[in-house]
């Protein structure tokens, strides 16, 4: 497709069914009994209306809290079985108290559906994997008898309200059961992907010192079976809280001595229990990446990832019994939690246990074909993984029933608006999003009744005050900023483990500017109200006094074929220099001579500007990333600054060490 004007959209909401979104149909009943503002839906083609008439929406959901979060609760049927006191007793950050005295419980929202007998026998869970065709397919009715007969266990076991249950699972139907019937008795859900180490497993699940561990016996991806049963005995050595470990043999092992067999514990007919806990009851602990010291133990809430997640699924999404919802993710990242919120709004959910490039980079949007999925999210990188790889999954697949497809993980460039536009589908619904970790949802993303525009986000998430923000604390529009969150969210963090003075949480978050939500994004809020993210701020780039964020270099150097990756670092000279290096992977094949050197620097002179072109371009054999894919910017930055490696980074957060000593020894060699 050509690309319109920038001031012109991707993509427009067809009028009827804009017409027909969730989030049309609360707005209305929201007016009537909440004050939310009325306001007609736009004339096709006006984007402006459109855009003010959300803007209002999103206005009042920020503005009046109270009254926002009570319509979420009330037109989402939330069940209290105690009612709250409040809303938002206390709103000041850190520390918003949100619904005292509500008691109800997550897993009974996310089972509701299977209670009706209309939905009982419609599937609740596809599963596929790379040895698989067809989805396995588990019905709404199974998934709660498992969950019945799995949290009945964990009751025989003595686990309850604030027990700790750890999971070592891939994403397969198992980890969705396990983490229900966890949270249908109360106890709180922690899970690691088995591609981490030993190292990286105890470093998370140490600080929490479960009493339950669910560990699969290896794992299938990229083609081949890999054993964990070594990590699995390491894992039981080493966490001696454990009063039982269930055995999930994926790849066919016996249980070892001791363990307990999830076959059996599964066979039971039984209804689930759900133990009612206050609104503010931990319902899981997250991780962060741990690039510096420990991963930080995110704890965060029943009540709050409830209203969140059926808010951020039901009404930005606009996902309902009739989707299938289908999220490449691993159980090590906040989308597969996310991706479990499917069931509470009655969706069928996907799970995919596999590489999304095997046995081809189109692997993931086979999957997608087979499930039939009609909502679908992948990360950025592989996006333009499809798009470097030449694919065509549009023209060679049936992706009839996608009609909404996200992203997420880091900005995704221009050219992969303009991909997804040309090679999947010309009317599809590109939900490009961005949050974290730390609030387990987003803070901006789609909106289905907005236009897309190239390279930009649709709007602010209803309930989330983002602005962006100099060092001032001086709102900006049409400039990068900060991105702040000048009001709290339900799903925000309670705290961190064992941090019970919230001294490492305030760090985080509040030290910038106190009682405001610094999230370490740079964003630009446009002035129709879009958004566009361009990298972590805390490893900025400031150049002459301008700052710029290292995704729009990545976007264009990795344009050219001959780059695979790239690392831009920007680092403070003692003698008030700024030195600015860019490291690239390249392509099989390539090399890089000054022909390649001189591309690269006019492509991000011609692009961007020359305060975009690096000092000098350094081809290097790979870069370093998080466990769950990142690339790691801020502990190269220290290593070259003289810091050793061992206080740079966290050993067990980085896929690959040997990838960060040749940083560690090109920042000796600077000093030398």
């Amino acid at each position: 497709m050509s690309t319109p004007p920038q001031d012109q959209p991707l993509w427009r909401p067809d009028p009827a069914t804009a017409a027909a979104t969730r989030i049309v149909a609360f707005q209305a009943w929201a007016a009537e009994h909440h004050g939310a503002p009325a306001a007609p839906l736009a004339p096709a083609g006006d984007d402006a209306q459109a855009a003010a008439r959300y803007a209002d929406l999103h206005a009042w959901s920020t503005n009046d809290p109270d009254r926002f979060w009570t319509a979420v609760t009330q037109w989402f049927d939330v069940r209290f079985s105690t009612e709250p006191d409040a809303v938002l007793a206390d709103p000041a950050m850190p520390g918003a108290r949100w619904f005292p005295g509500g008691r109800l419980n997550y897993a009974e929202h996310a089972l509701r559906h299977g209670a009706d007998p209309a939905h009982a026998d419609r599937p609740a869970l596809l599963h596929l994997d790379e040895t698989t065709d067809q989805p396995l397919t588990l019905t709404w009715a199974e998934l709660r008898r498992q969950v019945g007969s799995l949290s009945a266990t964990l009751r025989a076991l003595g686990i309850g309200p604030g027990d700790r249950v750890g999971a070592y699972l891939p994403n397969i139907p198992q980890a969705v059961v396990a983490l229900l019937a966890t949270a249908s008795v109360g106890a709180i859900w922690t899970s690691c992907a088995p591609d981490f180490g030993a190292r990286s497993v105890l470093d998370r699940l140490q600080q929490i010192e479960p009493a339950v561990l669910f560990a699969v016996d290896g794992y299938h991806y990229g083609g081949k079976d890999h054993d964990r049963t070594d990590v699995v005995a390491e894992l039981r050595r080493e966490l001696p809280t454990l009063r039982a470990v269930v055995h999930v043999p994926l790849l066919g092992a016996p249980a070892p001595e001791g363990a307990l067999h999830w076959d059996d514990l599964t066979a039971a007919e039984a209804e689930p229990v759900f133990e009612q806990v206050p609104f503010d009851h931990p319902l899981w602990v997250l991780y962060s990446s741990g690039t510096t010291g420990l991963p930080k133990a995110i704890v965060q809430s029943q009540g709050g990832i409830l209203v969140e997640h059926l808010k951020q699924a039901g009404l930005h999404l606009d996902l309902g019994p009739e989707d299938r919802f289908l999220w490449y993710t691993s159980t090590g990242w906040m989308m597969w939690n996310f991706l479990v919120a499917g069931l509470l709004v009655g969706a069928t959910i996907v799970t995919y246990d596999g590489s999304p490039g095997h046995p081809d980079t189109g692997a993931f949007w086979s999957v997608a074909a087979r499930s039939g999925a009609t909502v679908l999210g992948t990360s950025a990188a592989y996006v333009m993984a499809g798009r470097k790889a030449d694919l065509h999954p549009g023209r060679d697949l049936d992706l009839s029933a996608v009609r909404c497809i996200g992203t997420t993980g880091s900005p995704l460039p221009p050219d992969g608006f303009r991909w997804i536009y040309d090679e999947l589908k010309a009317d599809v619904w590109l939900a490009s999003v961005s949050g974290g970790t730390d609030v387990c949802s987003c803070f901006v993303g789609g909106v289905p009744t907005l236009p897309v525009y190239l390279g930009e986000i649709q709007a602010p998430c209803l309930g989330a005050a983002v602005e962006s923000w100099d060092v001032q604390g001086r709102p900006r529009t049409d400039a990068v900023g900060e991105l702040v969150v000048t009001r709290p969210l339900p799903s925000m963090p309670t705290g961190f483990w064992n941090d019970p003075a919230g001294t490492r949480y305030r760090d985080s978050y509040f030290d910038m500017y106190p009682g405001i939500w610094r999230h370490g994004d740079w964003i630009t809020v446009t002035a129709r109200g879009t958004v566009i993210i361009h990298g972590r701020s805390d490893s900025t780039l400031n150049r002459q006094g301008v700052r710029m964020g290292s995704s729009d270099i990545y976007e264009v150097v990795e344009r050219l074929p001959e780059i695979a990756e790239s690392l831009v670092i920007g680092l403070e000279e003692p003698d008030g220099g700024y030195w600015m290096p860019l490291f690239v992977v390249l392509a099989p094949g390539a090399t890089l001579d000054d022909g390649l050197r001189a591309r690269i620097r006019t492509s991000l002179r011609q692009e961007l500007s020359p305060r975009h072109v690096p000092d000098e371009v350094v081809a290097v054999t790979g870069l370093p990333h998080t466990l769950t894919g990142k690339r790691i910017e801020v502990p190269v930055k220290r290593l070259l600054s003289g810091t050793p490696l061992d206080q740079a980074v966290n050993p067990g957060s980085v896929d690959n060490l040997d990838h960060l000593r040749f940083f560690e020894q090109l920042g000796r060699d600077r000093r030398s």
